[in-house]
C-alpha cells in the first residue's frame, strides 16, 4: 500500500517548509519538496502543518476491569483524534498486568482493538500492593514497556531500591507516581488557598517531593533510569534539576493541566478540577513552565484518566481523581502556551513527539525516511470550543469544557493507515 501526502508544511529549524511525504508499507519512504510518483492513495494537506504522530507516555485505558470508564478501543480512538499515534497505558487495571499471562492477554487485546500503537506498562509490585515485586524479566519478555505502580507510590525504600537494581539489569525504566501515604492527609485538593476556602483537606507539596528526592538517591545507587510521573511542585522540580546536574539518570514529565491551570482556577466544588497530583499554587505552575523550558522536565504527557459522569458528579471529596486529556492536549497547549509566546511551536511539537521518544529510547516522533509512518495533520487556524459531548473517549471529565482553542488535528495516520479524519473514524 502506497500513500502520497501533498501540499503539506513541515516545521524545521529554518521555519516552515513545503513538503510531500511518500509512504509505503507503513514506513516513510521519502520526505521531499516535491515527489513525482504515482501512489494508490493521495492526500491533499492543503497547506496545513504536518507533524510526527504525537507520543503520550502516560494514559489510562481502564481495560480490563474499568470498561465503563474507557476501553482500549475507545481510548485509542480518542488518542487518534487528538493526534497521538503512540501511547503508553498504565497498569492500574483489574486485574493488574503483573504476570506474564496477564501481559500476554493484554497484548492480544491491544492487537485486536487498538487504533494506534499501545505500549503497556507492567506493575512494579503484585497487584500494585507494594508488598511483593513482580517478575520483571518475564514481564519484559511478554512485552512490558516499563515498570510502574502508577496510582500509588511504592512506600518501602528497600523495595524500591531492589526494584531499581533488578530493572537496571534488564535495561527497564522505573516510572513512579510519587506520593508518601503518611502525608496525604486524606486530601482532595492542594493544601493551599482553595482547599482552605472550600473547607476541604489538602494534599501538601512535600507529599510528592519527598518521594522524588528519596527515589533520586535510590536511582543513583542502583544505576537505574528513573522517571517521575506528572511532576507538580516547585520543590520536585528543584530535586530533579539537582539530580540532572549530578548526572543521575532521571527524567520527568508534566501534564497540560498543570502547565495551564493552578488552584486559583478551581471555581468551587467541581470534581472536574480534581486530579492527582492536584492543581498546585501559581508559584508551582510557574516553576513547572520554567522547568520545561530549561530542560529539567523532559516532555509533556496527558495522564488521560477517564471516569463516568456519575462518579464525577459526587463532588470533590468523594469523586475519583483524574481528568481526560487526549483529545484536547494539542489545541490547549498551542492556544495557551504557543499563542501566548511561552513556547515556540517547534518546542511544543518536540515536547509531544521526539522528546518523550528519546527519553525512553523509542524509534518514534520523527518524520524522516525509514521511520514509521505516524503523522498528524494540524489546522493551526481552526478555532472552536471544547465540547465534551463530542469526545470519542467514554470519559467527559474535563475542566476545559467551553474553552475556545486553536490548532486542531484534522487527520491522523498510524503506521501508514488513516485512523481518524475530520471527525470520521477510519479504524
Amino acid at each position: 500500500m502506497s500513500m502520497l501526502i501533498k501540499n503539506g508544511k513541515l516545521l524545521t529549524e529554518n521555519g516552515f517548509e513545503n513538503v510531500e511525504i511518500l509512504i509505503e508499507n507503513g514506513k516513510i519512504l521519502k520526505v521531499e519538496p516535491q515527489i513525482s510518483i504515482e501512489a494508490e492513495e493521495i492526500i491533499d494537506a492543503d497547506g496545513k502543518l504536518l507533524a510526527p504522530g504525537l507520543v503520550d507516555l502516560h494514559i489510562h485505558l481502564r481495560e480490563p476491569g474499568g470498561e465503563k470508564k474507557e476501553t482500549i478501543a475507545t481510548g485509542t480512538l480518542a488518542a487518534a483524534k487528538g493526534g497521538f499515534t503512540t501511547v503508553a497505558a498504565m497498569p492500574n487495571t483489574r486485574p493488574v498486568p503483573d504476570s506474564k499471562a496477564q501481559m500476554e492477554w493484554l497484548q492480544e487485546r491491544i492487537q485486536e482493538t487498538a487504533s494506534v500503537r499501545v505500549l503497556p506498562y507492567a506493575s512494579i509490585t503484585v497487584r500494585e500492593l507494594g508488598q511483593e515485586l513482580t517478575h520483571f524479566a518475564e514481564l519484559k519478555e511478554a512485552g512490558a514497556f516499563a515498570l510502574t505502580d502508577d496510582g500509588v507510590g511504592v512506600q518501602s525504600a528497600g523495595m524500591m531500591l531492589e526494584a531499581m537494581k533488578r530493572a537496571a539489569k534488564l535495561d527497564m525504566a522505573v516510572v513512579a507516581h510519587c506520593e508518601d501515604n503518611t502525608l496525604i492527609n486524606k486530601g482532595s485538593l492542594h493544601e493551599g488557598k482553595k482547599a482552605a476556602e472550600l473547607g476541604i483537606n489538602g494534599i501538601p507539596s512535600v507529599c510528592e517531593s519527598v518521594h522524588i528526592a528519596r527515589d533520586i538517591l535510590l536511582a543513583e545507587e542502583a544505576g537505574c533510569h528513573y522517571h517521575v510521573c506528572h511532576i507538580s511542585t516547585k520543590e520536585s522540580v528543584r530535586a530533579v534539576r539537582d539530580a540532572k546536574r549530578y548526572g543521575i539518570k532521571v527524567t520527568a514529565e508534566v501534564t497540560p493541566h498543570h502547565l495551564i491551570l493552578s488552584e486559583e482556577d478551581i471555581p468551587g466544588n467541581d470534581a472536574n478540577f480534581k486530579m492527582n497530583p492536584p492543581l498546585r499554587s501559581k508559584a508551582d505552575q510557574e516553576a513547572l513552565i520554567e522547568g520545561l523550558l530549561d530542560g529539567t522536565i523532559d516532555f509533556i504527557a496527558t495522564d488521560h484518566a477517564p471516569h463516568t459522569s456519575g462518579e464525577k458528579a459526587e463532588g470533590i471529596e468523594l469523586a475519583p481523581f483524574g481528568i481526560v486529556g487526549l483529545e484536547t492536549a494539542f489545541p490547549l497547549l498551542y492556544t495557551h502556551l504557543v499563542e501566548k509566546k511561552v513556547l515556540t511551536l517547534k518546542e511544543l511539537i518536540d515536547f509531544l513527539t521526539i522528546k518523550p521518544a528519546k527519553a525512553f529510547g523509542l524509534p518514534y516522533g520523527e518524520l524522516k525516511p525509514g521511520a514509521p509512518a505516524d503523522i498528524v495533520l494540524i489546522d493551526l487556524d481552526q478555532e472552536k470550543e471544547i465540547n465534551p459531548d463530542e469526545f470519542l473517549s467514554k470519559g467527559k471529565n474535563t475542566p476545559f469544557g467551553g474553552w475556545n482553542c486553536k490548532g486542531w488535528p484534522v487527520l491522523t495516520i498510524a503506521e501508514g493507515k488513516i485512523v481518524w479524519e475530520k471527525g470520521v473514524v477510519k479504524a
